[in-house]
């Protein structure tokens, strides 16, 4: 290996596992490995494929599978490649190790909210309407990434004893068996000096007999990524199973543990980018956060919730939003990186017009109304 930055950090330093056991470069490329149910650690690890990868990055060569990123990096916002060099590319530069150190495992679909921006490919409590709509993977709800727990620890054990991060998503980490079976392992296996980090609707702290926040106290740093888009009844439209007010319990139950970091984590997508300066002024009159604690997730697909795809007389109306959010961010003295990540949405929304969608999301939005006995118009943003 020679001493060139390469494109992407991802095939050196990260180990995804997704839909089906496929372990890919990350989780929003489609650029396959292997497959964790039928091949070792070692063969998907050192495999053609992630060589390939790697030579192809090494070169300062880009994938034409890394749209995600590169859509994102167009229109000014910041992509997962970016906050991956930010974060390893030191590290990365220092040592070149021969196992990942930054994992991200999706066990299952596991989950107990069916949000309108997601699918049954990442949530179990899609599956009834799913179903009725014909877009179900297979006749279960719960979906397995990994059939045999024991058989993937024991292939890649090695690997995660000496991770530097775990990032748990899902499906809901929070309601997953084999997401309290890993923490147990690697408590029993003293192996609990990495930091844990997740995407979470933040929902439950119990789970049958585990207590999270016990298994939390074991590890020096957890970060909260709360998957909110919206609070009170809108949130709750956009993410069916939230509760604001069993949220706003949750995080008053964690406050006294220091070692947490919360942050919030919207999904921007048309159904969220005009409320999201409120989102954040409410969670900062509430204590729910801290000033910078601010994440924001750029929905790219599906194409009809993408914010491009929104008319320009609504785009307007969000910039008019963003613009008194400033004018308030700046009196306030709020971080100048929050008020970066609001500009990242309003760029990355000006930056193309995909209007010829906008019926697309009429069309589903008073599809899933029907089905769910809800009114998207009672909240004035896709009707002004």
């Amino acid at each position: 290996m020679n001493n060139q930055t390469p494109y992407c950090l991802m095939p050196w330093i990260h180990y995804h596992v997704g839909n089906e056991g496929k372990v890919k470069a990350c989780c929003v490329a489609n650029i396959p490995y292997g497959d964790c149910n039928t091949q070792n650690f070692n063969e998907i690890w050192n495999g053609e494929a992630i060589i390939a990868v790697r030579e192809k990055f090494m070169k300062g060569e880009s994938d034409n599978r890394c749209g995600v990123c590169q859509r994102l990096e167009a229109a000014g916002g910041k992509s997962i490649r970016q906050e991956t060099h930010e974060k390893y590319g030191e590290l990365f530069e220092r040592n070149h190790s021969q196992f990942p150190i930054y994992f991200d495992i999706r066990f299952s679909n596991a989950c107990n909210f069916a949000c309108r921006t997601c699918w049954h490919g990442a949530s179990s409590a899609w599956f009834p309407e799913a179903k009725q709509l014909k877009r179900n993977l297979g006749e279960m709800a719960l979906l397995q990434n990994i059939a045999d727990f024991d058989n993937f620890i024991a292939e890649t054990g090695e690997a995660l004893l000496q991770a530097k991060e775990i990032y748990f998503a899902g499906g809901e980490p929070l309601v997953t068996k084999e997401h309290y079976q890993l923490l147990d392992w690697l408590v029993e296996n003293k192996a609990t000096q990495m930091k844990l980090r997740y995407n979470t609707n933040f929902s439950v702290l119990k789970f049958g007999d585990h207590d999270v926040l016990e298994y939390w106290k074991h590890f020096p740093e957890v970060e909260i990524l709360a998957s909110i888009d919206a609070h009170g009844k809108l949130g709750e439209y956009i993410r069916k199973g939230f509760n604001w007010q069993q949220f706003q319990q949750n995080r008053e139950a964690i406050r006294s543990l220091k070692h947490i970091r919360f942050v919030i984590a919207p999904t921007v997508s048309v159904l969220s980018i005009k409320n999201l300066p409120e989102l954040y002024r409410t969670c900062i009159m509430e204590q729910i956060i801290e000033p910078d604690a601010l994440y924001i997730n750029m929905l790219d697909r599906p194409m009809y919730y993408n914010t491009k795809v929104m008319p320009e007389e609504l785009k307007q109306a969000v910039v008019t939003e963003y613009h008194k959010f400033y004018d308030w961010a700046e009196k306030k003295q709020i971080p100048q990186s929050v008020i970066s990540q609001l500009k990242e949405c309003e760029v990355y929304m000006l930056s193309e017009d995909l209007s010829k969608h906008w019926p697309q999301f009429l069309k589903e939005t008073k599809l899933m109304d029907e089905m769910r006995g809800e009114s998207f118009l009672q909240f004035q943003i896709a009707n002004e």
